[in-house]
């Protein structure tokens, strides 16, 4: 039989799982970025962008778990080592990074990076009628977007 539990295709499914756990180490990178964010910054726009900073990383927080427990559904194993973190990550990584508008530009260019990653997965799941990791990519996407849309905003 070709079909896993679910009923989707095992060669399909593999490189889902692949491919989600590659969304996970760039989310555990951009979380850990957000988390360094909210640490140092400085200036005028501190106390906004310390509670936007901590919003963004619990929502990260969130969507680690989403991600992971997808994979393990589909019968996969999350990767959870920082080496397979940093091995697997194409986000850009934040390291001393204490100006607002430098840390705003990293989130937007982590999330344009996880909008790629997302839509790929989107055109991988639809492809193997995975309508669960679909649902996923989708909210995903909508509010990434949207984030994106806000933040530069805040940029001018």
């Amino acid at each position: 039989m070709n079909k896993t539990i679910l009923g989707l295709n095992k060669e399909k499914n593999l490189i889902l799982v692949e491919k989600l756990n590659g969304l996970l180490a760039n989310f555990q990178i951009y979380y850990q970025s957000l988390r360094g964010l909210h640490w140092n910054i400085k200036g005028k726009n501190f106390f906004e962008l310390h509670l936007k900073f901590e919003e963004f990383y619990t929502d990260s927080q969130v969507k680690i778990d989403e991600i992971a427990e997808r994979i393990l559904t589909l019968q996969g194993k999350p990767l959870h080592t920082f080496t397979d973190y940093i091995e697997n990550a194409s986000v850009p990584v934040g390291k001393n990074i204490s100006k607002d508008v430098d840390g705003v530009e990293l989130i937007v260019n982590s999330l344009s990076e996880l909008l790629k990653i997302e839509r790929e997965i989107l055109d991988v799941s639809g492809d193997a009628d995975d309508e669960g990791t679909n649902a996923m990519m989708s909210d995903f996407i909508s509010e990434q977007e949207k984030t994106i849309w806000m933040l530069n905003s805040w940029l001018g």
